[in-house]
């Protein structure tokens, strides 16, 4: 039977309507609403969290400078900055090996307190955390007793409890152990944060330490310490993390680069540096890169290897600026959606009420520091001085020397050691300062050894071990004679220890003002072929930060870190000798008929 008119129509209708529809273009379909996640990252702070004030240039270039300044205020602005949900604070190295005396003086124990206080969530390991031993690093993580030879560590804090260490992680992929291959420390990790559902997504952080470790006078490691490229170490484990479904990731990478001059902290004006370099390379599956060690002020959305900006930035350093990243992920997918990704940077201005909290510990540490200062760490018998600079033999020169010589037999064994010229500043005097009446003849203070006396900062180099021929240690020695751009030869007196002695001809040409043979340790003629494990700082072993003209050490073969600093060796030396003689001036003489009438 045929359907009736009424009912074809009314089918035609519906069939028109339903055929316009599917030809109707498609609405646009918002996307869901993404997940926020906030980065909150600051760097290089290096213990400045008491009252510190300095400036900055405006946000943008040719806006005026800002005060800014104090770990109070910066506590302030980050309880401002929070965002409720999902927000991240995070360091990207160096926080301590800092010089303020409030924690110089306490191990940098007090900084530890500081960021605990601010509630840093993790830390990437820059080259200043690794200026001691490894144990050094887990005393400040765990809260260990170890690390330095002294065992002067665990202080009490603020709140009267001994130290207990870092209420958070330090992270870093490429510090790898030479003994068993391992990273010192766990190379990434993943934080969960709140997508809004009941559920979470994953984000996962890598972090690298600067390859340039080794070439700090300070953080040296000719040994236990390798430190593998930072673009393919960071490529690996992001490979890695996105096979354990993690899509957002960050590196946190304690390496740095800055811009043009005259540019605002929100400025990215012609990037350069190794930071800069390695965005080019870093895998696009990494969606943000902060950064740290220049010092610098620069905040970038560059380009990555597949031609999408993410951001690059490096927030200055001593709490001047805190760098903020909003990212939003895909609630299904968990990815970063890049075009939604915003970075500024935030100056420590000191327009808001410092936090009380903060002000409160600062106090606590600096009012310590005279008790700490005037404790005292040796006896002397009479001035330790370096006579009239260096270019002359002293008795400064000599004992520090004879420290280098006995730390590196503490932990190692060398035969000789020497004090290039340049290093020491003041002198160590018998006599009492009339204004401290914690002072007495002889006595020797913590504050008067340790820190802005003897060497320019409470930590310096390491004291280091090498093993050279006895024709290189003659060419080390003939150093001494260096001629200058007029021409002229100057002579720059090298302490040795107490253990070696020569005469030398002060008349001959450059080169030849030491006869080897005339070299000796512990009375025996040196050898031309000989090897002898000598020991000095760090620095002297290569081209960076060297003594200028000192070169002969440059090739010494099995280099290995004593556990002592410089600052170290001769603190304990004179606490392990005390009441120190001032050594008599004889172990560098003039050869018999160049003798002064």
């Amino acid at each position: 039977m045929s359907a009736s008119p009424k009912r074809w129509r009314a089918a035609a209708i519906a069939t028109a309507a339903l055929l316009a529809v599917s030809l109707a273009p498609a609405a646009t379909a918002e996307p869901a609403p993404g997940v926020p996640v906030q980065l909150l990252s600051i760097t290089d702070l290096h213990g400045y969290f008491g009252e510190y004030t300095t400036t900055v240039p405006g946000s943008r270039a040719g806006e005026p400078a800002k005060t800014v300044g104090g770990g109070a205020y910066l506590a302030s602005h980050l309880k401002r900055l929070r965002a409720p949900q999902n927000s991240v604070l995070f360091s990207a190295g160096d926080d301590f090996s800092g010089w303020p005396s409030e924690t110089a003086w306490f191990w940098n124990e007090p900084t530890i307190e500081y960021l605990n206080m601010i509630g840093v969530q993790f830390s990437t390991v820059g080259n200043h955390e690794i200026d001691r031993k490894p144990a050094y690093l887990e005393h400040m993580m765990k809260g260990t007793c170890r690390g330095r030879p002294d065992r002067d560590l665990c202080f009490t804090d603020s709140t009267g409890q001994r130290f207990q260490g870092a209420d958070f992680d330090y992270y870093s992929a490429n510090v790898i152990k030479e003994a068993t291959g391992r990273p010192l420390v766990e190379p990434y990790h993943v934080r969960q944060v709140d997508d809004g559902r009941g559920g979470t997504l994953p984000v996962g952080f890598i972090h690298a330490t600067t390859t340039h470790t080794p070439e700090e006078q300070l953080s040296y490691w000719p040994n236990e310490l390798k430190f593998l490229p930072e673009v393919e170490t960071i490529n690996r484990y992001a490979e890695e993390l996105r096979g354990r479904g993690v899509q957002a990731i960050v590196a946190v990478v304690h390496e740095g680069f800055s811009q043009a001059n005259g540019a605002g902290y929100n400025d990215c004006t012609a990037p350069f540096g190794p930071l800069a370099d390695m965005n080019e390379q870093i895998s696009p599956a990494v969606d943000a890169i902060v950064g740290g060690h220049w010092h610098a002020l620069v905040n970038c959305m560059l380009p990555d290897p597949a031609g999408d900006p993410r951001p690059v930035v490096e927030a200055a350093n001593h709490g001047r600026l805190i760098n903020e990243i909003d990212l939003e992920l895909d609630p299904v997918t968990g990815d970063v959606r890049r075009d939604r990704t915003k970075s500024v940077s935030h100056a420590n201005t000191r327009d808001v009420a410092p936090d009380p909290e903060v002000q409160r510990m600062a106090k606590y540490w600096k009012d310590r520091l005279p008790a700490r200062g005037d404790q005292q760490v040796a006896t002397v018998t009479g001035d330790l001085t370096r006579t009239s600079g260096t270019d002359e033999e002293s008795t400064l020169g000599n004992v520090t020397a004879d420290a280098f010589l006995w730390a590196a037999n503490k932990d190692g064994q060398a035969d000789l050691a020497v004090a290039m010229p340049g290093i020491l500043l003041r002198d160590i005097p018998f006599a009492p300062k009339p204004a401290n009446p914690a002072d007495a003849p002889g006595r020797v203070l913590f504050s008067e050894l340790v820190f802005g006396t003897v060497y320019e900062n409470g930590i310096g180099p390491a004291v280091v071990r090498g093993t050279v021929t006895g024709e290189k240690l003659d060419e080390l020695i003939e150093s001494q004679w260096q001629r200058g751009a007029d021409g002229a030869v100057a002579y720059r007196h090298m302490a040795v220890s107490g253990n070696v002695s020569y005469t030398y001809d002060p008349d001959a040409p450059l080169g030849q003002h030491v006869d080897l043979k005339k070299i000796r340790i512990n009375g025996k003629p040196v050898k031309a072929g000989r090897e002898y494990r000598i020991a000095t700082l760090a620095n002297n072993f290569f081209a960076r930060n060297a003594t200028p003209g000192f070169t002969a050490l440059f090739e010494a073969r099995n280099q290995d870190r004593s556990s002592y600093s410089g600052a170290d060796a001769l603190w304990r030396y004179l606490e392990a000798r005390s009441p120190v003689r001032p050594p008599k001036l004889d172990r560098v003489r003039p050869a018999p008929g160049n003798r002064p009438a």
